[in-house]
């Protein structure tokens, strides 16, 4: 009850000076996650009503930001200026996963291999929640502003077929079953998922203009429609045999293009009640992760965490920009603002029942560990490094 009422308080007293915080080094992150590990290691929060809602939240949440992140895609903008994040896209995010693996090869020597790379496929998907000053800074150009923000909106998406393939491959290790089994059973996770998801969301997009232009429908209701939209996919891909977040991320895509804006609920409920559900998620990761993981976190971890931000990234990115008009200052500022979120946290949650105790906890503990590094290293940078950045920046064509 006090934990509760502590949460509303602060909800309530971040809300209504967020705006002023948005420009310090003051995150919704840092505070979330903070006050959540604190509750938990006080006992206001009981250990009872951390794991009653973690998972639960977590499934919900990623349902929801996979298909809003996928769907307030801007592609009319994207068809105009799309080097940038494209190439982030198709090339950064595969050399983050490659140069990570062989990163952690040789730091976390006792893996196997196939957890090496899923852990380095887990810790690829970035988090723009945790860079808000930077991607809401209009001192930042617009067009890198765009970037980042289309980059952190796709990559998870992206990252998930490879994410659940590599933990297949994992599994195939230690399991009795056939290696065959294992491998129909990741096929159809990534064929059928974005079957289903390209259908329901073409369709319900056609559906939702149909009704906006013969008046049948409101606002109000094409919010509530468009949160089943999501629901739906994700359901029906489960019963199919399908991967319902992966249909739930392509849905998203789908309805987006289809729209093309003429949902406003989509933007309007990122930025309500989808940042409390943010804040929510934020804080029962702080709650039910982040103790643990601070008391499992090794030198060797750390070091692989700490690759992870200050190399792999910013050496994936800069080699996918080659060739481009992004300066190098560009390069190195999109390197370092790819912070590991909500995404991260959720995946290895996603897949810790496919895999074997000890694997899953270890996973689980580093991408605990990526996500509160990274909330405090690029919440306290991103303020400062935006205002430096768009000093420094204009506007590019191309």
């Amino acid at each position: 009850m006090i934990g509760g009422i502590i949460i509303c308080i602060a909800a309530v007293t971040y809300g209504l000076m967020a705006e002023r915080l948005s420009k310090t080094p003051i995150t919704a992150p840092i505070i979330f996650i903070s006050l959540g590990a604190i509750l938990a290691t006080s006992g206001a929060l009981s250990t009872t009503e951390i794991n009653h809602f973690l998972h639960p939240l977590a499934e919900f949440a990623l349902v929801v930001v996979l298909f809003l992140d996928a769907a307030k895609t801007d592609f009319k903008a994207l068809e105009r200026r799309h080097i940038w994040p494209q190439r982030m896209l198709l090339i950064g995010l595969p050399l983050a996963i490659i140069f990570g693996t062989l990163a952690f090869y040789a730091i976390l020597p006792a893996w196997p291999l196939a957890m090496i790379g899923l852990a380095a496929a887990v810790l690829s998907p970035t988090d723009a929640a945790l860079g808000q000053a930077v991607v809401s800074n209009t001192a930042v150009p617009e067009r890198d502003r765009r970037a980042l923000t289309v980059e952190s909106g796709l990559n998870d998406g992206m990252a998930l077929p490879i994410i659940l393939m590599l933990t297949s491959l994992v599994a195939i290790e230690v399991s009795s079953g056939s290696a065959g089994q294992w491998l129909m059973f990741g096929l159809k996770q990534i064929t059928l998922g974005p079957l289903v998801g390209a259908i329901v969301g073409s369709v319900a997009g056609i559906a939702l203009l149909k009704a906006k232009a013969n008046n049948t429908t409101t606002e109000a209701y094409e919010g509530a429609a468009t949160l089943a939209i999501a629901g739906g996919a994700y359901l029906l891909a489960n019963y199919v045999g399908g991967n319902g977040f992966i249909a739930t991320f392509v849905a998203g895509l789908c309805f987006g293009h289809k729209v093309q804006g003429q949902c406003p609920f989509v933007y309007e409920f990122a930025e309500g009640e989808g940042q409390l559900l943010t804040w929510a998620a934020f804080l029962f990761i702080g709650a039910g992760l982040v103790p643990e993981a601070i008391s499992n976190l090794t030198w060797p971890m750390f070091l692989a965490i700490m690759v992870s931000l200050f190399v792999v990234r910013p050496l994936a990115i800069w080699i996918s920009l080659i060739g481009t008009d992004a300066t190098p200052v560009t390069r190195l500022f999109f390197g370092w603002f790819g912070p590991r979120g909500l995404a991260t946290a959720l995946f290895a949650l996603l897949v810790l029942h496919e895999l074997p105790e000890d694997a899953g906890h270890g996973l689980l503990m580093l991408a605990a560990n990526a996500v509160w590094i990274s909330a405090l290293l690029h919440g306290l940078s991103s303020a400062p490094a935006a205002r430096w950045y768009g000093k420094i920046s204009r506007p590019q064509d191309g």
